[in-house]
């Protein structure tokens, strides 16, 4: 028996490297942009040297507040505190006394435009916005004109702090709760 050895044709095989492109299609534009965010950053400090007197600046830069709650309005200075409290209604606020004092503390600091609104969570959105109105310009009767004065045009807002209640306040509500409830 005699064996016949058949050559195979064999065909090019193609290389499929499609996913491999589709892989770096991805990629590179990934790492591209996350090269951006990964770039180190310097900050450089100039510290005093050790036997230097601190400066204290002369001129302090107001940083105007209101805290706006359903009971009242509290005008500070985030540096230095409290300026004014004024009690007030949920329905019903003097307005005139509060525009007042903002053309006063206006007077104080003319250049000043800033202010921040820092807000409670239960303040109605009417009130925001007569606040807002009232923080921005005011109208001053001038002998025998009316005239608009411009105040706080660049406005801020945040939420308002939370009240710091002091312990013995606590414990006298504490107290007054337990009394009604045994009546």
């Amino acid at each position: 028996m005699r064996l016949v050895r058949r050559k195979m044709v064999k065909e090019a095989v193609e290389l499929n490297i499609t996913a491999f492109l589709n892989l770096m299609v991805i990629l590179v534009p990934f790492l591209l942009i996350t090269a951006v965010f990964s770039r180190v950053t310097i900050l450089e400090l100039n510290l005093p040297p050790k036997n230097s007197r601190v400066v204290e600046p002369e001129n302090i830069k107001l940083q105007l507040e209101l805290v706006i709650r359903p009971e009242s309005f509290e005008i500070r200075d985030s540096n230095l505190g409290r300026i004014k409290y004024l009690q007030r209604e949920q329905d019903n606020t003097n307005w005139k006394i509060f525009t007042d004092l903002l053309v006063e503390i206006k007077t104080r600091f003319p250049d000043e435009k800033n202010i921040t609104l820092l807000v409670d969570r239960k303040v109605t959105y009417k009130t925001i916005i007569q606040v807002m109105d009232r923080v921005g310009s005011a109208e001053i009767v001038n002998i025998t004109e009316l005239e608009t004065v411009e105040l706080f045009p660049n406005i801020s807002m945040g939420d308002a702090p939370e009240i710091e209640v002091a312990p013995e306040t606590v414990d006298a509500l504490e107290q007054q709760s337990t009394e009604a409830s045994n009546q």
